[in-house]
Parts: C-alpha cells; sequence; structure tokens
C-alpha cells in the first residue's frame, strides 16, 4: 500500500506519546502544533532514534516496523535534517556531500551528485569549508548531503529555526523545487503557519503527544473545529494558476475554480502554479456585488459553517466553487447580514500574499 502509516506509543518521563497517521506517499507532511506537543518525538519514532514497541510504520508499501519487524537505523532508507547542519567541519561541501553518497551502490542511487547540487544552488559552494558558509547556505548543503543517500524518506526537524528572516527567504524557493521536481515524500515539522501553508501538501495537527487531526493541508486549515481556523493567523491556502499580467497597473491575475485574485506583479511566467495565503482577518462579506469599492477581488461564494470567535466576533467559513475561504466579522455584521450556512454571498477580499 502506497503512504506513510505510522502508529507510535511510548512514554519518556512523564511525557507520553500516542499518535498515528496516514499520509501520501509523495509531497511533503507537515507536523505542526505547539512546544512540547510531541512533533520530534514522532520523528524520531519515524526514524527509529526512538525505539517504540509495539508500533507500526509502512512507507509506500515496505515494512519498516511491525510486531514481527523493526528494522534498525541503518537499514532505514531515510534522510535526516536537523535544525542546526551538522556537518563535518574537516570536510569541504563537496567531501560532506560524497560521504553517504560513496556509501550507496550505484545501481541504487536514485538522486545524483550533479542533481543534488543543481537542485539547492550550491555549485559555487563545492570547495568551500563549513565555517566559511552562511546559516542558509550550511542548510542547503545539508539537505543535499540527506538526499544523496537517496532516501526512501526525508526527514526534517524545524529546518529554517535557526536562520534569520533574509536566511529562510533564501532557502524556500529551493525546498519547494525539491517538492516539485522528487519523488521523495518528506515529513517536515515546522512552527510558522505561513511557511506550512507554502510548504505543505499534508498535515498532522499534533497536541499534548497526540495526533488530534490529519487530512489535505488546504481542508485542515478552514476545519473551524480545529485552532488552526482560530485567532490573528487563521487563514487558507489556495493554488492558483498564473493567467494574466497587467503590465499597465502592474497587478498579476491569478485563476482557481472560484474566480481570480488580482496581486502586486509576480515575476513568473503565465501558466505558473502558485500558491496564495489568504488570512480570514482580510476578508469581508456582502450581499451584493459593490463596484464602487477599493477592493478589486470579489468572489462569489457559499457561507458553509458559522463559528465563534470570542465575544464580539465569528468566523465564517466559505465556498468559493469548492475552495475553502475564512472570514473574521464581527457577531453583528453577522446577524445584520442575517448569514447562515447554505446562503450565496459575496467575499471581497483585501489583501491577498503570494507564497512564493
Amino acid at each position: 500500500m502506497s503512504g506513510i502509516c505510522a502508529h507510535f506509543a511510548l512514554t519518556l518521563g512523564k511525557f507520553h506519546l500516542d499518535a498515528a497517521f496516514d499520509a501520501p506517499g509523495r509531497g511533503i507532511t507537515a507536523l505542526f502544533g505547539p512546544s512540547g506537543s510531541g512533533k520530534t518525538t514522532l520523528l524520531r519514532c519515524l526514524a527509529g532514534l526512538e525505539r517504540a514497541p509495539g508500533g507500526r510504520l509502512s512507507v509506500n508499501g515496505e515494512i519498516w516496523q511491525d510486531e514481527n519487524t523493526c528494522l534498525p537505523i541503518h537499514r532505514r532508507r531515510l534522510g535526516y535534517v536537523f535544525q542546526e547542519a551538522n556537518l563535518f567541519p574537516h570536510l569541504d561541501v563537496c567531501r560532506n556531500l560524497e560521504y553517504g553518497w560513496k556509501r550507496i551502490p550505484q545501481a541504487e542511487r536514485r538522486v545524483g551528485l550533479d542533481q543534488a547540487v543543481e537542485l539547492l544552488g550550491i555549485g559555487h559552494l563545492l570547495e568551500r569549508n563549513p565555517a566559511w558558509l552562511s546559516g542558509g547556505e550550511r542548510q542547503r548543503v545539508a539537505i543535499a548531503r540527506a538526499l544523496l543517500v537517496s532516501p526512501d524518506l526525508l526527514l526534517m526537524d524545524e529546518p529554517l529555526a535557526a536562520l534569520d528572516q533574509a536566511s529562510k527567504a533564501d532557502i524556500l524557493p529551493y525546498l519547494e523545487r525539491l517538492h516539485d521536481e522528487l519523488e521523495i515524500p518528506v515529513v517536515y515539522i515546522g512552527h510558522s503557519p505561513d511557511e506550512i501553508a507554502r510548504l505543505a501538501d499534508f498535515m498532522v495537527l499534533m497536541a499534548q503527544g497526540k495526533s488530534v487531526a490529519s487530512g489535505p493541508l488546504k481542508d485542515m486549515l478552514a476545519r473551524l473545529d480545529l485552532p488552526l481556523a482560530h485567532g490573528d493567523e487563521a487563514g487558507v491556502a489556495i493554488d492558483t494558476v498564473i493567467g494574466e499580467h497587467d503590465e499597465s497597473y502592474h497587478l498579476t491575475r491569478l485563476d482557481f475554480a472560484g474566480g481570480a485574485i488580482s496581486v502586486a506583479q509576480a515575476p513568473h511566467p503565465l501558466g505558473t502554479r502558485v500558491r496564495l495565503r489568504i488570512h480570514a482577518r482580510d476578508v469581508s462579506i456582502t450581499l451584493e456585488r459593490h463596484g464602487d469599492s477599493s477592493i478589486l477581488n470579489v468572489l462569489p461564494v457559499t457561507v458553509s459553517e458559522i463559528a465563534d470567535e470570542g465575544p464580539a466576533q465569528v468566523m465564517v467559513r466559505l465556498d468559493a466553487a469548492g475552495a475553502p475561504l475564512l472570514a473574521r466579522i464581527t457577531r453583528k455584521s453577522c446577524a445584520v447580514l442575517g448569514l447562515e450556512p447554505g446562503m450565496a454571498v459575496y467575499a471581497q477580499v483585501k489583501s491577498a500574499a503570494l507564497l512564493a
């Protein structure tokens, strides 16, 4: 059976982990939740670094652990990227990359040395010592080194946590390339909702050692029964295609099933797939489409669900031809508009961020 199927239970001191999920066998699965929720412990169980008797793990049909089997770490075809790059300080970048790559039989190499170097944009760094690299450069080398063991599964434990904002912005496009160009499934821990919204396809939400919920990213972000859909950072991620560049006003039109969104001009050619982040705080609701507003992005939607968001506000889930949106509005506005599930209304999107 394809996909990643996992269930682990163990106790470490006063902490108890009991988490299970079934995730796709391709793309990026995000483990998301507050500090102390068990994300890293679960990742270490996947790697075999934590022994969880009775645990189960299969990766795209191959059993790594069940009641009869528990592959040792060296027999699990995986790459592991930590918060710190942990490069060998006495080896230059090229020899750091070759360290694991040369230990993989040539017939079993799924990622070539030149391919990894090109994917991570590190060709100009090959002769440098790790001490001469920036934090972002070291982490790109660490990711390339993990790929060169030709893993069946790539584990990434907050690989951007130790980087400043500029370095994070520099490395995110390379992570997107890995997602787009490689078949290797990735399990990724991150703390930033926008980072997860940009990279992930699937999410496992963790809390107090348990996997609270899991599912496709776009559905998880919009579930009103989960904390992800509440608070100031609540919002959705929508996959769109660049449909037009308006050179006169320096705008780009992004098309998706629910309509079109205009954003500041994007540096991508027509037809490029890009992901859009729309926060609930930037969406308002109107009963009629107005042409005399400064808000350009107005979408026909249907009210799906309404949930409390404190004493003065509500969160409204909207459906835009299958794409979910969230709008945080006052309780009074909800009453004045008479909003109820099933109503046809319009969503006015005041701001949207291109995650690319």
